[in-house]
């Protein structure tokens, strides 16, 4: 029983840590999992692969005992080219593509929300989400724009970016993990939270997403140079994705050049995606 699938990741509009509500929107960058099971009790393996992996055998776990199959053995292999711990919502789309991925193994079909709800049930026991990301969770399956309710599960609002928009990802070497950062103090920037998650629901994600950076720069203690900088090189938005320290930036086709050649003086990475619409169930895995 082999099952294959594809997630792509997503960038932060609102992060939902002060305020319990959040939004996101997908991007190109993928994960794709493939899932290889035999009846009986036995070993999950992941080859060449150790970070993460308590996540993924929990998913593949879980999502079997859910279709009526608990006792299973076999093989998943996983591959990315999303950052890890940089706020680009890497245990996100890992887990929506290893459910996925397991649930065709096995021949099940759940709801799109079942499947969502299994990974991030599981990202909260490895301890890889604070909010439990049903947002970027959403964000990254649906694709498209997400504003979600974390605490009730509840999607309140999508929509569209315009496909054409260049997505630039400024990925420093330093990483902030959800431990580092569960005990900060959010409550001081809750109103302006507030502000940018009206601002998601009425659609103006672009201004959502300016206004939720400056706000968590602060407590994250992440500059807001990157942004700066894209912004005075004509981008159309930027700003930190989830906890950063990776810095999301919106621009067209005309003002792409002018930001890459600024960021490149920078330290760090560059990644180029664009937009995603595309759900997880449509998405073809072209890693594997």
């Amino acid at each position: 029983m082999i099952g294959r699938a594809g997630c792509r990741g997503a960038a932060t509009i609102v992060n939902a840590i002060a305020t319990g509500k959040g939004a996101a929107f997908g991007i190109t960058l993928e994960t794709d999992a493939e899932v290889s099971l035999e009846a009986g009790s036995g070993e999950l393996r992941i080859p060449h692969s150790t970070e993460g992996s308590g996540l993924v055998v929990g998913c593949v776990r879980a999502l079997a005992k859910k279709a009526g199959k608990p006792e299973v053995h076999g093989q998943i292999r996983i591959e990315s080219e999303i950052p890890i711990s940089r706020g680009l919502k890497s245990s996100s789309a890992v887990s929506n593509a290893v459910v996925l991925a397991t649930a065709r193994a096995l021949g099940v079909s759940l709801p799109d929300f079942e499947l969502i709800l299994t990974g991030i049930e599981e990202s909260i026991k490895a301890s890889v989400t604070i909010t439990g990301a049903f947002d970027d969770a959403s964000a990254c399956y649906m694709g498209g724009v997400v504003a979600t309710d974390n605490r009730a599960f509840t999607v309140l609002h999508q929509g569209t970016l315009d496909p054409d928009l260049v997505v630039i990802l400024h990925v420093p070497e330093r990483r902030i993990t959800k431990a580092s950062v569960k005990d900060l103090d959010f409550r001081p920037i809750a109103h302006e939270v507030e502000k940018a998650f009206d601002l998601a629901l009425r659609g103006e994600y672009l201004k959502a997403m300016e206004l939720n950076s400056r706000a968590y720069s602060k407590v994250l203690d992440v500059s807001e140079d990157i942004a700066s900088l894209a912004r005075k090189k004509g981008a159309l938005a930027a700003g930190i994705s989830g906890t950063g320290p990776a810095t999301a930036i919106v621009c067209d086709r005309a003002a792409e050049n002018d930001i890459l050649r600024a960021l490149q003086r920078e330290e760090g990475s560059i990644l180029k995606a664009h937009v995603n619409d595309t759900p997880a169930t449509e998405v073809v895995p072209r890693l594997l």
